[in-house]
């Protein structure tokens, strides 16, 4: 996917860094991701659910918030509410590109900041929350033994994952005065709400306060044993998953009709894990995944590439087949077609060559009261597949370096 680094004023003015995910192919819709407290917009999760998102036609911007990861200003000086301001600061951006948000994303306490920002952002039809709490004020319980001194001092230094950051008093007046379950009563757009049940960070009872206070259309996805950050990659690719089918609903992921006589496009594939095989597989608006067995250091997540081409000969067999039966009138009613495929020595399959070749097995099933003639006849057509035509054809692939 490509992805622009860029900048944009924050609440204080501040620039802060982002990145925006583009689709490779139609532009469909636009998504605003808000990461997790004192994380940033490079975290794994928000890695991965974004080439996810792209590879379906949606933009993604993910941004750090004031004083994290690459933005300027001052950590110490924000609170949740200048949190919501950074999340109306970058949908004014992406509307400055006509390429307003549709959709939000917030993981943690950036789930709290969308729940809160989508009231005031008519554009947003549907709000997704990742392990967010029901209470901003629930993240003072990482540096609940601070609380004293920053009431005292007006600041103190906390360790947050391995680092340290200084809380302000302000920061944990505003958390405090937090509520947000008018916001969440009032939301005019869809909610998924996502949470791992063994959450030891936000438990998942914030969940169920979300989704109680929320009213339909709300849907709620367990997320089973994954960690509050979403750390393992199958974890980050299931939410993921998810978000892209569930928002399918909501959202307008048509892409234009090509012209007339347009031949049928490109199909873009484009790796999901660089770490294994996955693929994302982009055929207009229609998105699958490519793997290979486990026993190959795949994951099995999808078929695999010779799969897909058995799959293609045995579609285009069952779409023909039910077309000559159509325009003749006959009785079929359900066409199967199981597809195996082979190395085997031409020999085998009665050629003079002595290399191997790819046989592909092809077993019919004919359903209806069908004549022996006509069954003869469907076997017969089932030979003109333009997809069987073309297998057995020779071929020319043609390759070029972008």
């Amino acid at each position: 996917m490509p992805t622009e680094r860029i900048t944009f004023p924050g609440h204080a003015g501040d620039p802060l860094s982002a990145r925006l995910d583009l689709p490779e192919g139609p532009h469909l819709a636009t998504v605003l991701f808000a990461h997790c407290f004192t994380c940033s917009k490079d975290i794994p999760a928000a890695r991965r659910i974004a080439a996810r998102l792209s590879a379906m036609g949606i933009a993604v911007l993910r941004f750090d918030f004031t004083g994290l990861g690459h933005s300027k200003g001052e950590f110490s000086n924000t609170t949740f509410t200048s949190n919501v301001s950074d999340l109306h600061a970058a949908a004014a951006y992406l509307r400055g590109r006509n390429m307003a948000p549709a959709m939000l994303i917030g993981h943690s306490l950036g789930g709290a900041a969308v729940l809160r920002a989508a009231s005031d952002m008519p554009e947003i039809k549907a709000v997704v929350t990742i392990g967010a709490p029901f209470d901003p004020e629930h993240v003072t319980r990482n540096f609940a033994g601070a609380l004293d001194d920053i009431q005292t001092k007006g600041t103190a230094e906390v360790d947050l994952g391995g680092r340290p950051f200084t809380i302000s008093a302000g920061f944990v007046q505003d958390v405090k005065a937090q509520v947000l379950a008018p916001a969440i009563a009032t939301l005019k757009a869809a909610l998924l709400v996502m949470h791992a049940p063994r959450d030891a960070v936000v438990g998942i009872e914030n969940a169920t306060n979300i989704f109680v206070a929320a009213k339909h259309p709300k849907s709620f996805v367990t997320l089973d044993d994954a960690d509050h950050l979403i750390s393992r990659p199958k974890d980050a690719e299931y939410a993921a998953d998810v978000i892209t089918a569930w928002v399918s609903r909501y959202l307008e992921l048509t892409p234009p009709a090509p012209p007339v006589g347009a031949p049928e496009g490109i199909v873009r594939v484009s790796e999901a894990d660089s770490d294994g095989f996955l693929q994302d597989v982009q055929a207009g608006p229609h998105h699958v995944l490519a793997d290979e067995p486990r026993a190959y250091g795949g994951t099995n997540r999808g078929p695999s590439p010779y799969g897909f081409l058995s799959a293609g000969l045995g579609a285009c067999t069952s779409m023909t087949l039910r077309m000559y039966a159509r325009r003749k009138g006959w009785p079929l009613t359900h066409v199967s077609v199981d597809v195996s495929h082979d190395k085997v020595h031409a020999q085998d399959a009665g050629t003079a060559t002595i290399d191997k070749i790819d046989l592909f097995r092809r077993r019919i099933t004919l359903s209806g009261d069908l004549s022996q003639e006509q069954r003869l006849k469907l076997l017969e057509i089932a030979d003109k597949c333009p997809v069987h035509r073309t297998l057995e054809a020779s071929s020319k692939v043609e390759t070029e370096l972008v």
